[in-house]
């Protein structure tokens, strides 16, 4: 058979297109947006910027990281109830630079199974979008379900695993992390400065730097074991960094 031929421009046109093509998809709301009267990401990084960056510069030189920096990690504690922030410069030295209270957020220890459970989810995550138009201030959207979530969901025949989890303002939460409006300013204006190509999310049940899991009064499926391991060792990473959690961070 025949090999067919690609002329190498093509290929390097497809792979342009395949880099460039999120943010051309970005560009496209944002210009949607603009139509429909709507506020962009650009403009709330006008109205709330320069704000935002008087509260979090202080943090990140106090953690000898520059500001913004070259990669976010945003760690999601449920029995803690709290938000860490840990970031990096150029060094790739992940640093702590502090902690956010969750204000509000509905189920219990476990993974999100299905639609409707009103649980947060557990796992790694990415940083989806930024909605500057949310009914709760400001959002950041998570992947959830992600490709392990929908695997596994294939595996247990559960054929409505749920999404649209967010990060976001307000006090009241119904399987996203409510943080408070002046929170959801920060994590906004942080992520879209920042890049939301350059954030990971870990979303765990318990510290696991700091305890195990308690003991339930209700079952958990048999793949958290193995799903937990995997939230252990990331937050291990953690341990690492030259500053360390602490309650003055909130």
């Amino acid at each position: 058979m025949k090999k067919l031929y690609i002329p190498p421009i093509i290929v390097g046109v497809a792979a342009m297109a395949f880099v460039f093509r999120t943010h051309l998809q970005r560009s496209i709301v944002e210009a949607i947006q603009v139509i429909q009267g709507k506020k962009t990401v650009s403009e709330r990084l006008v109205e709330y910027g320069q704000t935002v960056r008087e509260r979090l510069v202080p943090y990140f030189e106090g953690a000898e990281v520059s500001y913004p920096p070259e990669r976010i990690v945003f760690v999601g504690l449920k029995q803690e109830n709290v938000l860490e922030v840990w970031a990096c410069g150029r060094d790739k030295q992940l640093r702590f630079i502090r902690t956010y209270p969750i204000l509000a957020a509905s189920g219990r220890l476990g993974p999100k199974l299905e639609e409707g459970d009103g649980q947060v989810p557990e796992g790694i995550y990415r940083i989806e979008s930024l909605n500057p138009n949310s009914a709760f201030h400001l959002s950041l959207r998570i992947n959830y379900p992600n490709e392990s979530d929908l695997a596994q969901a294939r595996r247990d025949e559960r054929t409505n695993p749920g999404g649209d989890i967010m990060i976001h303002g307000s006090r009241a939460s119904i399987g996203c992390l409510a943080m408070g409006n002046e929170a959801a300013e920060d994590l906004f204006i942080l992520a879209a400065e920042t890049g939301i190509d350059n954030i990971s999310v870990i979303l765990s049940p318990v510290d696991f730097r700091k305890t195990e899991m308690p003991e339930l009064t209700y079952p958990l499926p048999r793949w958290t074991d193995a799903l937990y391991e995997q939230i252990r060792k990331e937050l291990m990473k953690l341990t690492d960094g030259r500053l360390r959690p602490s309650k003055s961070g909130i």
